[in-house]
């Protein structure tokens, strides 16, 4: 079992974390759009629907019918004309510059 040890900060005891929670890998994960429709994971979905409506010249949105949404958004990207880039969605946060300083 994990042991906590007891400290104090400025005369309030505290406790200090459990070594458990330290141990927990934590994974960066970026949100991708394809075409503007959000994807849950690497697009592939999406894709597959696009490439799908390539081959087959679908035209109309109303024609892509399937069991995935994402299959389905795909299809309906093409139908409409919308490119098949797959974008991160996690903006990145610039330095400040140094000549303003």
């Amino acid at each position: 079992m994990p042991r906590v040890h007891a400290c104090s900060v400025a005369g309030f005891p505290l406790l200090a974390a459990l070594v458990v929670t330290a141990a927990i890998p934590t994974t960066l994960v970026e949100a991708k759009t394809f075409a503007g429709y959000d994807c849950i994971d690497d697009c592939a979905g999406h894709l597959a629907g696009y490439q799908w409506a390539e081959e087959h010249d679908i035209d109309d949105p109303d024609n892509c019918d399937a069991n995935s949404q994402s299959f389905i958004e795909g299809c309906q990207a093409y139908a409409l004309g919308m490119s098949p880039d797959i974008e991160d969605e996690e903006e990145e946060d610039d330095p400040p510059d140094d000549k303003s300083l």
